[in-house]
């Protein structure tokens, strides 16, 4: 199948496009820059050059490919709303890519007992409203004679395969530690977030393309941790001991920002992928986050 994939020099969108070339697949991604354009091509990728505010240019891949894969910005409505409107009534399938945090409560880094599944009703945090409205447009595309489907991973871990190879949390905890000489998490730590490894994701999004109804939704995770936990086998990585210390709100917003560090960094986000197990016979199989981390797999990180 020809795929057309916005993010392919992204994390996500990146390791998306190699599964799917490994699978046979013929993959186009969006290139923002010269840079990118050669960037892709050198990867097998055909590379479309434009942005995700040109929506004619999004428009045309988008009609030129079996298969879209929106992973470049959740929220950016515009973007997926001109890929959308071009692919109406033309039964083709267009993947939106979300993440686990429309979920996510604010602790500053205090335990949050709820956990949800793709069936559980919720009502996101102001800071998230504008993305679940857009996973909304993509699902209610269904509707409208294409084959919608939006998958939302939970905090991701584990080296890409394309030509963003990090992540995004962990690296950051990894960092933050180097430069204080010690793992640091907000408050008490005990916020937890479901968590899924890059390989995993993959397979997802492949099982997704081959066999997901429209309007699905999908959560990918494989377990969840606390911030403390990983703290701690971050440390130990580092050969810090296992040492750790508390951070406040304000400290990690200086560090991050305000939304990294209280949407992310000291906020739960606990999801199970009861569906994309249960539809697709998704087996996510890869190493653990505490494993990953212990086994050196981020010693990259500067």
């Amino acid at each position: 199948m020809k795929i057309f994939i916005t993010g392919a020099t992204g994390y996500i969108g990146g390791s998306v496009s190699a599964a799917l070339m490994a699978a046979g697949h013929q993959v186009s991604g969006l290139a923002r820059s010269d840079e990118a354009t050669v960037a892709l091509a050198k990867l097998g990728i055909r590379p479309v050059r434009g942005t995700l505010d040109d929506s004619e240019v999004l428009a045309r891949a988008a009609l030129d490919a079996d298969v879209t894969v929106n992973a470049a910005n959740a929220g950016h409505r515009t973007a997926a709303a001109a890929m959308l409107k071009a692919l109406a009534n033309t039964g083709k399938s267009f993947l939106h890519t979300d993440g686990s945090s429309i979920v996510g409560t604010r602790s500053r880094g205090e335990l949050v007992e709820k956990v949800f599944d793709e069936d559980t009703p919720f009502t996101p945090t102001p800071q998230r409203a504008a993305r679940v409205e857009i996973d909304k447009m993509v699902l209610n595309a269904a509707g409208n004679g294409i084959r919608s489907i939006v998958i939302a991973p939970s905090l991701i871990y584990g080296l890409g395969h394309g030509i963003n190879s990090q992540s995004i949390q962990v690296p950051w905890l990894i960092k933050a530690a180097k430069k204080f000489g010690v793992a640091k998490y907000i408050g008490p730590g005990e916020n937890r977030w479901a968590n899924v490894h890059i390989d995993d994701v993959m397979g997802l999004y492949v099982l997704a393309i081959e066999k997901a109804p429209a309007g699905a939704f999908y959560y990918a995770e494989n377990g969840e941790n606390s911030m403390r936990e990983i703290c701690e086998a971050i440390s130990r990585m580092l050969g810090q001991g296992g040492r750790t210390e508390s951070m406040t709100v304000q400290e990690a917003e200086s560090e991050w920002g305000d939304g990294p560090a209280n949407d992310t960094m000291g906020s739960n986000s606990r999801v199970r992928a009861k569906r994309a197990r249960a539809e697709l016979d998704w087996k996510p199989k890869a190493r653990s986050l505490i494993e990953e981390i212990e086994r050196g797999c981020y010693v990259q990180q500067p």
